[in-house]
This record gives C-alpha cells, structure tokens and sequence, in this order.
C-alpha cells in the first residue's frame, strides 16, 4: 500500500525508550543476597497519578514508585529542570545504582505474577546506546537477568531531534521493560532490582516497578483463522512473517471469519492492512508484533487501515495483542506508527503499543473509531493523533506514559474534527508538548482524565487554534461546544525553552485566530503546577468558563495573561500560589474577567505586569523547592519513609453545590437544580403522587461524604414534614450501593427546616436520594441536598 503525500508536522517533540524482555523465569530457592548497606527509602512524598479516585483509566498493575522502596542506592530529584534525569521521573524523583550490589528492593501489595519497570541507562559515545541487563530477584531467589537498553532514548538538538550526543539538549531518557514470574507472587513478596555488574553500563537509574496478574492466554475462538496454523507464521520471531499475516487477514475479511494470533513473537516489517475484519491475540503479553525492514527503515510494524483516499477501512476490530517496534529516531514523514490509516466504525481494545513512532496516528475523513483499554508507551512522536476530519471518536480508558510529543491530540489540519471525546485516559510524562491537546476542533469532550509530569514546551491541557489549516474558514477552528469537566493535573505546565518563560498547566492560544467558542472548564483539580495554573497567550481566547475549579499549588502565578480574551470564574479557590500577587496580566482591560461566587485567592486588582519572570517554586507535594531546584542527591535525605499521598488533597466545603443533578421527574418549574444553587429558598419538588422519586448529584469525582445536610425553605409557611428517604452510592451512575438504609427525617421551621443525615464515607461519585414518602405532600421535596467530607 502506498501512503499519501506526507506533510511535516511542524511540531515540537522528543523520543522514547524502552525495551522488551519477555523472559520468563521460576522462583527457585532461597540465594543469599548481597552484603550491601542498610536500605533507605528517602523520596519526597508527591501526589501519584494512578491514586484519583474516579479518574483516569483503570489500570491492570499496581505502580511503585523506586523514591519510596527499599534500597541502597543515591536518590536524584525531586527536580523539573529540562535536560535533567529526574525531570522525566514519574513524580520528579528517582533511584540511580551505581556498583555492583546496589538495588531498589520492591513488596508487593497484592498478587502478581509480572512486572515492568522504568529505568534509564547512559548513552554511549556514538549516541547509537548501550545494552545491559539487571537482575530480577524474587524473595532471594536465584537472580533472572533481563535486558535493558538506551537505544530507544536519549535525543539531542533542536526539533526533529537527532542521536549526536555532541549537541545540545540531551533528553528522553527513560525506557521499559517487561518481564513474566513463571508464577504467581504471593502480597508481602520482595522483587529486587539489583545491579551484577556495571561493565556493559556504569549505571542503572530506576524510576518505577509495575505489578500485574496476568491472565492465562486467551485461547482461538471458534471458527477463527490461525495465523501460525492455518496460514504459517512463524510465532519465534525468526522468519518474516508479513505476508503469511496479510494472507490471513484478507482471507478472515473474505469468509467473515476472525483472525487469531496465537501466543508468540511475529516478525513485521511492513503494514498489516486490515478492513471489515477482528484480529485478535492471545493477550498484550503473550501476542506480539514487532520489526522493521532491514533495508528501508521507512518501513516497520503497524496495524493500518487503508488510506482515506484509497476509500479507508471500516468495521474493523483490534484486541488483546502488542506492537513492539523498533523506532530509534524521529522523521515526520515516516508511517511507522502502531495504528494508521483510516479506520471508521472501528475499535482498537487492549492493544500495547510501544517504541513505534506514534501509537495511532489516524488520518481521516473518518468517523466512529475508539481507542480503548489501551497502553501507550515509550513514542517518539504523539500517543495518539485525531487528524484531518476524524469525527465522533474516542479514546478511553487509556494509559499514555513517555510520548515524544503530545500525549492525546486531535489536529483538525483543513478538515475538521467534530465530536471527538478523550475520556478517562491517564497521560503522564509527554517528553515534549501537552498531555492532552486539541487544536481546532467543534464540540470536543476532554472529560474524566488524569494528567501528570509535563516536561517541556507544553502544559497539560491545551486549547488551541495554532498549527497549519486550523482556521475558521474552513471550519476547523476551535467551535461550539468545548467541554473538559472533571480532570485532575498533577504537576504539569513547564518552561518553554523557545520562548524563554512558563507554560500553563491549562492554556490557550489563538495564534492562527481568536478562539470564539463556548469553553466550559469545570470540576477540575490543578495540583503543583510547574508555572502558572491557567495560562492565555497568542491572538485572543474568548468565551472562557472556569466551574469549581481548586489550584493548589502553583509555581508563579495562578492566571499568566498574555493576551486578550473573556473568561467567567465561579467557585474558583486557589491557595499556595508562589508569587504575592496571584495574576500577572500585561493586557490590562483586554483581558475580561467576570466573577461569580465562590471564588478566593487568584484575584487582584491591580495584577502584576512586571516585565520579567520569577523563578517558579515548585511544591513538590508540599515542599517547596526552587527553579534552580538540586541537580544532587539531597544529602540529608529524611529519615523515615513516607509513602505518597493516596488522595488529591480534601476538600472543604458543599461539594454538591453547582454540580450537576439529574431527577425522577418534577412538578412544574421546581426542577432538580434548585436543589444545588445554593439558595434554600428554592427547592425541587418531585412528580406528584408517583413515589418512589430519586435525585441524584454527580460530584465530579469519587469522594469519600461522610455527612448530608438536606432543607426546606425556611419560611414558617412551610409546615413540619417527615420524608422517608434512602442514600446510595455510584462510581459509574450504573450501579449503585447503598449507603444509608431508608429512614424518616423530619423537617421543622422552628429548628431550620433541615436534616442531617450520616453516612460511613464511602468514595462515591454520585449520590442518589430516593423517596418514599413526605407527611407534608405528596411529593419529594428539597431546596439544598448538600454535601460534605467532615
């Protein structure tokens, strides 16, 4: 197949790493372990990204991170400066083992019977990088050697990026790597990593360890075409396998037949295209894709549908395998991607893609495509890019970690985008650019998502009207609808080292165009962010709406205006802010800002318009740390073990008011919203005479209410009533549990009209009321249902 006509994308991005060993390995007898220096945990507690009750993707592993296990080695970090080792560690902190003996010592916390794990090695004079191995060592048992690599990292330069390690700007230098037990570890087991010997690389630097019980593989289904079987792929990996997989999936589409890949390693060198036909795996860990042609390097691995001018693929489903590449370097114009082409009313569900080019870069027109249930990892380029016209599609319930460039992007060049949703996904560390991005773009979801550690040139989220063929008249700008509810950041924005100063954790840019559009911000958690927490630049960004909205921690500013616009602010609460005055705006009256209730701690009148940057102090957690942070180990580490923070700090406050709330019904104009203005005197009142009637709030995220306080209009018209309600609970709006059993409350204007009613605390999303019955009308009746974690 041949691709079209390639444009360069333009962009700003890095490299990845990580490297494959699926050695298996029995737990054998007890080995003594090397006589090395007491362990000492030290790391600074930072909030983790996989601990959001109710957001992001639901992951299959349990994470530690090295900072806060047992070892022997020299903790590096916590430090955000570009360029440095633990500036691209999860949590901004790492272990680095330096002789023989030294190791980061793990205890599983429930079953597992695999792990992967972030490292980084040195490169090496050539930039081509080194191979090494480390042991893998199971409660003392004799060590299992996995290999480890730095010849998917470490990029230097300016962009696309090169393998000199004489330039400057050396980066992205992280890698993984996987490996199975043999058998299932009982909680309470210790995994060491631990160095044998430092003469293939003079040190090992270990971020995290991720634990996982992996299910036995998925066996063929009925009726379906074997790869190996039926068409003669070779499963060790030794024999180029393209053509004999091609064969299959032409042959599933022609009888309407499922595609099998059993368990093994397949040798890839070119495009699978794949229309009206499943492929299906063994299991991520089990079924793998992986090569590249020896001799054209424009040509490796990848799952494409065809190309949008060729007619495009549909009707295609992509599940439980992996595409393991082979991308050492980054060249835009190279589909080397896991995942491309066309792909419309189709899925890609529990797929590992990892040291491609990009994950999914899909090239529309194309429409009803879903990512889902999905790793990402180790990219040169983005994690996924919706571009050129892909409309109503979706990633969810994704894990992006160690991008090359933006984590999850929709690019709406000359053809737009239109209804696309990234929803419960977890993106961490992009190398380069945003965790979740779109430029241009109508009525775009960004809903629900984890976002953590940017490193350069970019922020968390971005909305934007910048990059070639985003622009009105083409109707590719950014428009109608912008949501992004319910997102939690977690030390993200950093210093753009173009333009010499701080990029935002939330930012926007109308560099090609004003933004004009209706862009709703709203329960959302920006936490420890590198420089400002919200940040305007470019053109104009009108249209702006900030809803419950809590910034806790922010490096220098809360608002950095560099541009005109217009934004609303309600419940907008912002506290450790680094600089005095919260706003730094040089745009004066050009920037617009109308406030509602609620807010505290981001506004002053005047703002600062200093002419320079300060220096960001980044919190770290809590402690606070300078720009020009440690480039050592702290030489007092403390001396106790912590471990991080489990929850996002707690909250304080009605957590019901503004939310959104759905009803049973209601009589007239007493709808359900009344029961969350914030104003007792005015009040829902249910369909009449059609008990049971429910109410149910949605908080956002999954909070731990231990108290609710229920009312009626204070007014003495109101007579003293007795309703019968229960309370239950939902992380999903799906399924519900309860949480108080069904019990009368009593509701009296000499005492104020209201009932409290105790709960055990557990984390819940929703909250549902339901009624039974109300002495006083024959109704459900309630002017606030509030909500509170004390």
């Amino acid at each position: 197949m041949t691709p079209p006509s390639r444009r360069p994308l333009l962009r700003r991005s890095l490299s990845a790493s990580l490297s494959l060993a699926l050695a298996a390995f029995g737990v054998t007898a007890a080995a003594v372990l090397s006589s090395a220096p007491p362990a000492q945990a030290a790391g600074v507690p930072a909030p983790s990204p996989l601990a959001v009750p109710g957001r992001g993707a639901t992951v299959p592993f349990k994470e530690q991170e090295a900072e806060y296990a047992a070892t022997n080695g020299a903790l590096i970090g916590p430090n955000r400066l570009y360029g440095t080792l633990p500036s691209e560690a999860s949590g901004r902190q790492a272990v680095t083992l330096d002789s023989v003996g030294e190791y980061v010592e793990f205890t599983l916390t429930a079953p597992a019977n695999a792990m992967s794990f972030r490292y980084s090695l040195p490169d090496n004079a050539a930039g081509s990088g080194r191979d090494a191995s480390i042991d893998v060592r199971v409660n003392g048992a004799s060590p299992k050697a996995v290999p480890v690599t730095s010849k998917y990292g470490w990029y230097y330069g300016g962009y696309p990026f090169n393998n000199n390690p004489g330039d400057t700007n050396p980066h992205h230098f992280y890698d993984e790597a996987r490996t199975m037990f043999g058998s299932t570890l009982a909680a309470g087991t210790k995994v060491r990593l631990q160095v044998s010997s430092t003469a293939a690389s003079p040190s090992f630097t270990i971020d995290l360890a991720d634990f996982e019980q992996v299910a036995a593989p998925t066996a063929k289904p009925s009726g379906a075409l074997d790869v190996v079987a039926d068409f003669g792929a070779d499963p060790t990996g030794a024999a180029d396998s393209t053509a004999k997989i091609q064969a299959a999936v032409d042959a599933g589409k022609a009888q309407g037949k499922e595609v099998y890949i059993p368990q093994g390693t397949f040798q890839v060198r070119d495009h699978i295209v794949v229309d009206k036909v499943t492929l299906r795996g063994a299991g991520p860990w089990y079924s793998v894709l992986t090569g590249r042609d020896p001799s054209n390097r424009s040509k490796a691995v990848g799952v494409y549908g065809k190309y949008a001018a060729q007619g495009g693929s549909s009707n295609v489903t992509l599940k439980d395998f992996a595409i393991i590449g082979d991308i050492r370097e980054r060249e835009d114009n190279d589909q080397v991607n896991a995942i491309g082409g066309a792909l419309s009313n189709s899925t890609v569900d529990n797929v590992w893609m990892q040291h491609t080019k990009c994950g999914a870069w899909m090239d529309g027109p194309m429409d009803n495509f879903t990512i889902k249930n999905s790793r990402i990892l180790d990219q040169t380029a983005d994690g996924v890019n919706f571009h050129y016209g892909v409309t109503n599609s979706t990633v969810t319930n994704t894990f992006v970690r160690n991008s090359g460039d933006d984590g999850l992007a929709m690019w709406a060049e000359n053809v737009p985008n239109v209804k696309n949703k990234f929803t419960f996904n977890t993106v961490i560390l992009p190398i380069l650019a945003n965790n979740i991005v779109t430029y241009g773009g109508k009525d775009i979801t960004i809903s629900d998502n984890v976002m953590s550690d940017t490193i350069t040139n970019g922020g968390g989220l971005h909305i934007a009207n910048r990059y070639p063929g985003v622009n009105s008249g083409q109707g590719t700008a950014v428009s109608g609808t912008i949501t992004a509810a319910r997102n939690t950041l977690i030390r993200t924005g950093n210093n753009d080292y173009n333009w010499r100063f701080g990029v935002g954790a939330i930012w926007f840019s109308g560099l090609n165009e004003p933004i004009n559009a209706t862009v709703n911000i709203s329960d959302t958690e920006v936490l420890d962010s590198s420089y400002a927490a919200i940040h305007l630049i470019e053109g104009a960004s009108n249209g702006l709406h900030f809803n419950n909205i809590k910034i806790d921690g922010a490096g220098t500013y809360a608002l950095q205006i560099q541009s005109p616009g217009t934004a609303t602010f309600t419940n907008v609460v912002a506290t450790h802010i680094a600089q005095s005055n919260p706003i730094h705006n040089c745009v004066g009256s050009g920037f617009q800002i109308t406030r509602g209730s609620g807010n505290s701690g981001w506004y002053a009148d005047p703002p600062a318009c200093t002419g320079t940057w300060p220096d960001p102090v980044w919190t770290n957690g809590g402690v606070p740390g300078g720009g020009t942070g440690p480039t050592d180990p702290p030489t007092d580490p403390p001396t106790d073990p912590t471990d991080p923070p489990t929850d996002p700090p707690a909250e304080t406050g009605n957590l019901a008011q503004g939310h959104p709330v759905a009803e049973s019904g209601h009589a007239d104009v007493y709808g359900a919203s009344n029961a969350v203005d914030g104003n007792a005197n005015t009040y829902w009142e249910s369909t009449n005479h059609a008990f049971p009637q429910t109410i149910t709030v949605d908080l956002g995220a999954a909070k731990a209410v231990k108290r609710l306080v229920l009312k009626l209009p204070p007014a003495a018209a109101w007579s003293t009533r007795t309703q019968t309600l229960s309370v239950s609970g939902s992380n999903d709006n799906n399924t519900f549990n309860s949480l108080k059993a069904s019990a009368g409350y009593t509701f009296n204007p000499s005492s104020g009209n209201q009932a409290t009613v105790t709960l055990p605390g557990t984390s819940a999303r929703y909250l549902r009321l339901t009624f039974t019955g109300n002495t006083g009308w024959p109704a459900a009746q309630l002017s606030e249902l509030e909500a509170y974690t004390s």
